[in-house]
């Protein structure tokens, strides 16, 4: 089978796309089920995650999540993300990226827009110039956004166990979050994809796969 290229995709043969949204939205779960369509279609195919995805970018992922460390300057969570972000491109994404394979991964730098941006009020200008810093020209290929009422997935993650540090946040800071996405979304609608995790897992899966289906249309001269 043979692919298209999307435009203004960089030079290179994998794909990245990411899962965003939410506490609760079940971007894991859907993370799982999409590698198993990507490899049912012969796609070569990794899943990862952010922060973290590589060993020291782990070690940073329980710095931020820590309850413990509730208080954090928030310059200094955005340059722990980006920190990890970095490690992450560089073990990691990249390699996957220039071997072929394509990346899911469950959140990337949209979620600091949202998170940080959104959520803490952090100038949307100064995560730009990191994420050009640590990212170059590098972008997802396609975002997909799993998008719910906050206090649906909310109750869904602190059902689950005890909450991180970003889960025990408030209701306010969720609804900033979700809003940043959704402008994120609204302002780049060729890249991203909204899709309402408010349904059943199956019935998100399946709008999940149609719009990775997309990229598996085939193109003369781009094999895989």
């Amino acid at each position: 089978m043979s692919r298209r290229r999307l435009p203004g995709q960089a030079d290179r043969p994998g794909y990245l796309i990411t899962l965003e949204g939410v506490e609760g939205a079940g971007k894991s779960t859907q993370l799982a089920g999409l590698a198993r369509f990507l490899e049912s279609q012969s796609v070569p195919v990794i899943t990862t995650r952010e922060p973290g995805g590589s060993p020291i970018a782990e070690r940073i992922r329980a710095l931020l999540l820590d309850p413990a460390n509730t208080g954090m300057d928030e310059t200094a969570e955005l340059l722990l993300m980006f920190a990890a972000r970095a490690e992450h491109l560089a073990k990691r994404i990249r390699p996957a990226l220039a071997s072929g394979a394509w990346v899911l991964c469950d959140r990337f730098t949209d979620a600091t827009y949202a998170y940080q941006g959104g959520g803490r009020g952090i100038d949307l200008g100064r995560i730009g110039q990191l994420e050009t810093l640590v990212q170059g020209a590098l972008r997802p290929d396609l975002v997909l956004l799993l998008d719910l009422p906050v206090e649906i997935g909310l109750a869904r993650a602190r059902g689950r166990a005890a909450a991180d540090r970003f889960e025990a946040e408030t209701l306010g800071f969720f609804t900033a979050v979700r809003d940043g996405y959704r402008a994120r979304a609204q302002a780049d609608p060729a890249r991203y994809r909204v899709v309402d995790a408010s349904h059943p897992p199956a019935v998100v899966g399946e709008a999940l796969r149609g719009h990775i289906a997309d990229l598996l249309v085939a193109a003369p001269g781009e094999s895989r």
